[in-house]
């Protein structure tokens, strides 16, 4: 009867209802009352016993039909419910009948249903456990045979297949015992147990199982009960397994047809027949088929069960499966993640069908190449296995051999190796040795393996999973075929073609058995026979493999399929090797557009076409473009795959190859080395790639003449290839050949001959003799010889004599920060425009500091320099060859060319073979050169140098014309203030110089970055920055006259052309124009002495990437064409595009220079003899003495200073950075980005990333005091590498260009000091003086029309030289101030930037008594007088102006002080200072006025000084 429980308040004694249940049975409640004190109620409950167990299994009836209805509605969380509260009051009871043990069974076996369709695992097996030992304990032998089988479920479940059959076993036992005979109940046991046979791989024996069920429910129930559906839809997985796909199609129908008839066409098992059936078209490569079952399936299910059911995710998860299929992975991941939805809101967060999805889509991004996303999703999905699963279930097995596919992709094959015998344990242990999931593993590890180069090993698992499949499914199953297929790339790779092929057609005869012929997998074989044939030199035969396998896959895939793009490179390959050469491009650009579209353009497969493509312009001799498509290969690659993947290793190989071809040899090898740590890293030291890469080093060791290394590499080559059971191999008997020739060299005969005998043997053994013939090549280089002496002998006279007119001037974009520099340049060389784009890169932290193109002025299309240099130097040497064609050569000329000639036509030996990898190298081309008087007593060495130079031009020397364009080649440099300084060795006063700023901004405003930030600067700041660094700085005094629209003027070197940008936020052009006048009005009254040079171009440019409206595009095109007609007109007339410059620069400047082009600009192919003087003789730093001794070794220098002019040029177009002052000999920069970026390295403060707290004390040292030290200039430069020397020479170029100071330490002499004063943050606040007596301030400065600023770049200098002078400890430097301690005197000097001038105030401490004050005040009074600071620092800022702005040298330097009336400051006339008279005119305001200035700092009576 109902109870209800009370609980006693203390507070107001009253009785309060907590809750109302129903109890039979005494009952004890425990509480606590007030939190001390435990009480105890015990309430008896009263009434009938026997009406109270009647009334309670009522009850319980009650709440088991509730539960079982809210189950069959799959409400399982209701039916949960409802049964916990049947075993709570089963618990109450103290005293439990037959009947209510019974039902308690019964309960416990429906929850385990329910855990087991959650995948509770451990909770159903505790409910069983309870369940088994009532049934014990009643005897009862349906419910044990009940128990035994739901156990068994639960084993199946936890990959326990051994113990899920004796369970069920036990079951049929206990069930014919009881029924003396076959009933339902043993039907319903075979079944299960069918399905732990279809688990073990045992189909034979599941299919048998499923039939005996099939007999007793025939029998039993007839033909159209739904549970004969269900048998005959199992029967028809089972036949999928087997690869019987047309019987598992039978099946599937068969139950369809009875569950439509029994069931209607809306109920969830037709859904799952439809899925079945789906899987099935998918095996059989019906995509489309199958995706129609599945909607079929998702529609029944959206109407049952609205649209987030856990069924609905498997369907999707299924749909996904055929979308990979298709290689629609996109498509794939997009489902797939619209099943892990619903599955994260419906099932439990760590259920093993969350783990599958996890699984498909990790399958998606390997096949995507998106390896580490695919080891995020294995590694998500083993995360819930290991909660859910046992250790050592199948699944987890499964996930770790997937993780070792990620691996084995990656080309981490030991890594794969170890994933996949984790797998192989758990299934051994699980499954057993004779399971086709084993035999899968197997499988995996043969492909790892095969992939390293063990071959044997490789074909032992793949026998071993051959001989389990036979074993499990028989000798016609679809994974027998892939097994055959596997074993015919392994031998495909040894060489054994005639067995790769009788494997490739076994595989051939099941799959046709199987799946007929218009299937995928049928068309993959044909592709596998194909590569076999095109290795055996049968490309006809190739040719129609692969013909067969594109019709196949356009019949049954998209045109979009990646294995199309296969066929096709496979096709584009063969056609290559015949030399058919455009039906190899139309097909690998059809292969690469499907990679492109299916893959996108970072996948790995990708990166295998560019590699192809290049390897076809190798053949070509396409070098140019051959490395192009390497490097787009390398690109990718590196992104996919890591550094240190194989692919990029053969990558490099080609390159290597390609550079062999151009007689770069130590390039080559540099290649080859970078190929070889990758392989021997990934694969071993026996993989027979390694024996490629060996090989390969070899033949450009050969090239040089080095035979020995040659032949160690050679025959390192031919141990791996025969380790690898490859003695057999025709590359191995190449690697013979190119022995013998080494041989040949070193006049071994005997060796000679015996190793060629081996090579002999194994041509004959292959049936493929190659026949090397160079007699006829010999023969055409001899009927050339007279032409190339002639063309040798115009060489050197232009090397004598040639010179061309300068070609190229470099145009630098400048202004003030983020105002639109890169884009206006981007406009202006036709290159697309990027939405919030970046500042220059020597403002952030990406690796390039400077943009540069190279831009033909008439058109505007972009060229490359090396080229342009080239083209000058092939027309000049064309233009002698003419002349001398009809002229005898001079004697002396005749003998030198004889003499170089002589020993290049003699016998040489056969052409190296190498070894190609399929893939290809590329070219670098790079001027050479010969001395203008060639030495009378020139040695063989010189000659043969000479040589060298010109056989690289001489291919292209035939007909070579040069046009008389002119090039700009256009800088883009960042404009931050903070770097001003270091612009300074990069100018030039023969540029042009395009300054930009921005339209909506006024000059007087501070400039705003791109997210609204205002700095410190004002747009005039930055403008007289950069006007005062270009213009002050250039010696260059020349004018020029300069027609633009008609109109003449004359303007001083160098020019400026003033631009605007952000016109996209301007409302009208007039506006526009109002603001740019206003602004050019401005600029030219605060800085007048610049206005010669500048050129006010009105140009307002749109540059917003986001508008490409056609009133932009006009706006743009309009400005282009006026900004270039501008530059056209100065070009023209600018002396420096005048003058003739030596062809011998051009040469010498190749050799100096390392390109800082953008990897999209080429530079031309050089010989490998001039990459040679690169490598051993040119370094980033060096001197004039090692420029010079360069130019005499290699006849390029004719005097001092020739040498000096020549570097000058050099220096002007940007290709090097030469300093003459810097250090003894002065200083020459090969690498101008390099420089850039050490530059930046010591004066950029970024956060410090070192743990270490000492490293952490010096950048915040730095940015507070401008204070670096050695050890962090060496912490910073560690990752350039440099030597002692190297540093040296860069601390004394910054020391040269006063970008830093050494300051001597006091307590250390060895561990110098440097003042940075561009570290210093002005957020810092300078020093504390109330302790100190301070003076007025005097200024330093120049009138406004003689040099209107003092840059920071000068202010800087100035605080470096007192750092010279006054260098002591007690320094204090902070922005734009700094406080000099002068010992003599104890006091000091504040240097201060106060707008265009330069303060100074002196300073002493306060003393406590009058007596010390006036002591002290005397001896700074008298410093003061005699030793006269101010004008030591004055004299000290004219030298520095004189020297870093020649254009104003000569400015009278004066003194000022600020007027009391108008607060403008007025300079101190000559008679101040002569009659000490502190009293001055102001020059502004014209009022007398007392200075208490020139008291303090010059006029000083006897009694002061006293």
């Amino acid at each position: 009867f109902p109870l209800r429980r009370f609980l006693l308040s203390s507070k107001n004694s009253k009785l309060m209802r907590i809750d109302q249940v129903d109890l039979s049975v005494k009952v004890r409640i425990h509480f606590f009352f007030d939190k001390n004190c435990l009480i105890e109620l015990e309430i008896a409950v009263m009434g009938n016993k026997q009406s109270t167990q009647s009334s309670m299994i009522d009850n319980l009836n009650l709440l088991y039909r509730k539960a079982v209805t809210s189950q069959e509605t799959n409400n399982n969380q209701q039916a949960l419910s409802y049964y916990n509260q049947a075993l709570e009051q089963i618990q109450f009871m103290h005293n439990t009948t037959q009947d209510i043990d019974q039902l308690q069974i019964n309960i416990l076996l429906n929850i385990c249903d329910i855990c087991i369709g959650q995948y509770n695992i451990a909770i159903a097996n505790t409910y069983i456990a309870k369940a088994l030992k009532l049934a014990f304990k009643l005897q009862e032998q349906d419910k044990m045979a009940q128990c035994f089988d739901k156990r068994g479920e639960i084993r199946r479940l936890e990959g326990d297949c051994d113990g899920a059959l004796r369970d069920h076993n036990m079951s049929v036992k206990i069930k014919l015992k009881l029924e003396k005979g076959e009933g339902l109940d043993v039907s319903y046991s075979y079944f299960n147990i069918a399905n732990i046979y279809d688990d073990q791989g045992k189909y034979d024996n599941a299919v048998r199982m499923y039939e005996k069920s099939l007999k007793i429910q025939l029998s039993v129930l007839g033909n159209n009960h739904p549970s004969m559906a269900t048998t005959y839809s199992n029967m028809g997985i089972v036949y999928g397994h087997q690869g019987k796909y047309d019987k598992a199609i039978f099946m599937y129908k068969k139950s369809l047809k009875i569950r439509m008839s029994a069931l209607g066409n809306n109920h969830p098992s037709i859904a799952t027949t439809y899925n079945n059936l789906g899987l099935a078209y998918k095996n059989l490569g019906k995509y489309n088929d199958a995706v129609t079952m599945y909607k079929k399936s998702l529609n029944i299910e959206f109407s049952i069960h609205g649209k987030n059911h856990p069924s609905i995710a498997t369907t999707y998860n299924n749909i996904g499966n055929v979308y990979q299929a298709q290689a629609k992975y996109d498509d794939a991941v997009s489902i797939y993640k619209k099943s892990l939805k619903i599955q994260l809101s419906s099932l439990d967060d760590n259920h093993p069908s969350i783990a599958a999805t996890y699984n498909n889509m990790g399958l998606v991004y390997i096949n995507q190449g998106k390896y580490d996303m695919a080891a995020s999703m294995y590694n998500k999905s083993l995360k819930i296995e290991f909660l859910a699963l046992s250790d050592n279930h199948p699944t987890i097995a499964t996930t770790c051999s997937n993780m070792g596919n990620v691996y084995d992709h990656q080309g981490k094959y030991d890594e794969a190796i170890s994933m996949y015998e984790k797998s192989l344990k758990i299934k051994l242990l699980t499954l057993g040795d004779t399971h086709s999931s084993t035999a899968n593993t197997y499988s995996n590890m043969g492909i790892a393996y095969a992939n390293q180069g063990k071959y044997d090993d490789a074909v032992s698992m793949y026998q071993k999973s051959i001989r389990i499949n036979l074993s499990a499914v028989g000798d016609n199953h679809p994974r027998i075929a892939s097994m055959y297929s596997n074993m015919g790339s392994v031998y495909d790779d040894q060489g054994r073609y005639e067995d790769a092929v009788s494997m490739y057609n076994k595989s051939l005869k099941i799959e046709l058995a199987a799946f007929g012929e218009k299937h995928p997998s049928v068309a993959t074989t044909y592709g596998n026979m194909g590569t076999v044939y095109a290795n055996q030199g049968k490309y006809d035969d190739a040719v129609h493999m692969y013909e067969k396998s594109l019709q196949i896959q356009l019949s049954v895939l998209d045109d979009n399929h990646p294995s199309i793009a296969t066929t096709y490179s496979n096709m584009a390959s063969v056609y290559d090797d015949q030399g058919k050469y455009d039906d190899a491009v139309s097909m690998y650009e059809k292969s690469l557009e499907i990679r492109l579209s299916a893959l996108g353009d970072n996948h790995p497969r990708v990166a295998t076409t560019y590699n192809n493509i290049g390897l076809l312009y190798k053949n070509q001799g396409k070098y140019d473009y051959a490395v192009s498509m390497y490097e787009k290969s390398l690109k990718i690659k590196f992104s996919a795959l890591g550094d240190n993947h194989p692919s990029i290793a053969t990558t490099y190989n080609n390159m290597g190859s390609v550079y062999d071809h151009q007689g770069k040899y130590d390039e080559a090898i540099s290649m080859y080395k970078k190929s070889l740590k990758i392989e021997l890293s990934a694969l071993g030291d026996n993989h027979p790639g390694i024996a490629t890469t060996y090989s390969n080093m070899g033949i450009a060791y050969q090239a040089q003449g080095k035979y020995n290394d040659a032949i160690s590499f050679y025959e390192g080559a031919a141990t791996i290839l025969a380790d690898a059971h490859l003695q057999h191999h025709s590359d191995l008997a190449a690697i013979y050949d190119n022995i013998a020739i080494c041989y040949d060299e070193q006049n071994r005969d005997e060796d000679a001959t015996a190793i060629r005998k081996k090579s002999a043997d194994i041509r004959h053994n292959l049936q493929r003799v190659d026949i090397v013939n160079q007699t006829s090549v010999n023969a055409v280089q001899r009927s050339q010889a007279w032409k190339d002496k002639q063309y040798f002998s115009a060489y050197l006279q232009a090397l004598q004599q040639g010179c061309c007119r300068s070609k190229v001037i470099r145009v630098m974009y400048t202004g003030p920060e983020f105002v639109g520099k890169s884009s206006i340049m981007k406009v202006f060389t036709k290159q697309k425009l990027v939405y919030f784009q970046t500042p220059t890169q020597i403002a952030n932290q990406s690796r390039k500091m400077v943009h540069l193109k190279v831009y033909r002025i008439k058109d505007r299309t972009t060229h490359n320099l090396r080229r342009i240099w080239d083209n000058s130097i092939h027309h000049i040497v064309q233009l002698q060859y003419q002349n001398q064609v009809s002229k005898q050569i001079p004697k002396i000329e005749q003998r030198l060319a004889d003499q170089h000639l002589s020993s290049n036509f003699q016998r040489r030996s056969p052409a190296v073979q190498s070894i190609s990898i399929n893939q290809n190298t590329t070219d670098t081309k790079l001027p050479s050169s010969r001395t203008p008087t060639m030495p009378s007593t020139a040695n063989n060495l010189c000659l043969k140098q000479c040589r060298h130079f010109f056989r690289h031009y001489y291919p292209s020397l035939v007909n070579k014309n040069d046009d008389d364009s002119q090039y700009a080649k256009i800088w883009d440099f960042g404009g931050h203030s903070i770097y001003h300084i270091t612009h300074q060795p990069f100018l030039s006063g023969n540029s042009i110089y395009i300054l930009v700023f921005n339209i909506t901004q006024k000059i007087h405003d501070r400039v705003m970055t791109r997210n609204g930030q205002l700095l410190n600067i004002t747009y005039l700041q930055s403008m007289q920055e950069w006007l005062t660094s270009i213009i002050g700085g250039n010696a260059n005094q020349n004018t020029i006259n300069v027609t633009i629209d008609g109109s003449q003027a004359e303007y001083s070197l160098p020019i400026v052309i003033l631009v605007a940008s952000h016109g996209d936020y301007i409302t009208s052009k007039q506006q526009g124009m109002d603001r740019f006048i206003e602004f050019e009005r401005q600029l030219r009254t605060e800085m007048p002495c610049y206005n010669s040079n500048i050129y006010s171009s009105r140009i307002i440019f749109n540059c917003n990437p986001q508008d490409n409206s056609s009133i932009a595009l006009k706006n743009r095109k309009q400005c282009n064409i006026r900004l270039h007609k501008i530059m056209e007109s100065f070009v023209k007339s600018l002396p420096f595009m005048c003058n003739p410059i030596p062809i011998r620069w051009y040469i010498m400047a190749t050799i100096l220079h390392t390109p800082i082009e953008s990897n999209k600009d080429k530079v031309s192919a050089a010989s490998y003899f001039m990459n040679r003087i690169r490598v051993i003789r040119v370094n980033k730093i060096m001197t004039i003495p090692e420029i010079q001794s360069l130019a005499k070794d290699f006849g390029l220098y004719e005097s001092d200073d020739e040498l000096i002019a020549m570097l000058s040029y050099l220096h002007d177009l940007g290709e090097i950075v030469f300093c003459r002052k810097a250090d003894k000999y002065g200083i020459i920069v090969t690498d101008v980005d390099w420089l850039l970026r050490i530059f930046r390295a010591i004066i950029q403060l970024h956060n410090c990333k070192s743990r270490s707290l000492e490293i952490q004390s010096l950048y915040e040292e730095a940015s507070k005091t401008g204070k670096i030290s050695t050890k962090y200039i060496n912490y910073v430069l560690a990752p350039y590498k440099l030597n002692d020397e190297m540093k040296k020479s860069i601390v004394n170029l910054m020391e040269t260009y006063d970008i830093l100071c050494t300051i001597k330490s006091d307590s250390d002499q060895n561990e110098n000091h440097y003042f940075v004063p561009y570290l210093l943050r002005p957020d810092v606040k300078p020093f504390n003086l109330r302790k100190y007596h301070v003076s007025k301030v005097l200024y330093i400065g120049y009138e406004n029309n003689d040099i209107p600023y003092i840059p920071d770049g000068i202010y800087y200098c100035l605080l470096s030289s007192c750092l010279k002078k006054w260098n002591n400890s007690k320094v204090e430097l902070y922005y734009q101030c700094a406080k000099f301690y002068l010992t003599s005197s104890c006091h000091y000097i504040i240097i201060k930037k106060d707008r265009s001038y330069i303060a100074l105030q002196y300073c002493y401490q306060k003393a406590d008594n009058s007596t010390s004050v006036d002591s002290i005040k005397s001896a700074v009074q008298k410093s003061i007088y005699e030793y006269r600071p101010h004008d030591i620092i004055k004299d000290k800022l004219s030298l520095i102006v004189n020297d870093r702005m020649p254009k104003f040298r000569g400015a009278i330097l004066r003194y000022y002080v600020e007027c009391h009336q108008c607060g403008n400051l007025t300079f101190i006339q000559s008679k101040n200072e002569r009659e000490k008279k502190n009293l001055i005119e102001c020059q502004s305001c014209t009022m007398l006025f007392e200075s208490q200035s020139i008291n303090d700092w010059m006029y000083l009576n006897k009694e002061q000084q006293n």
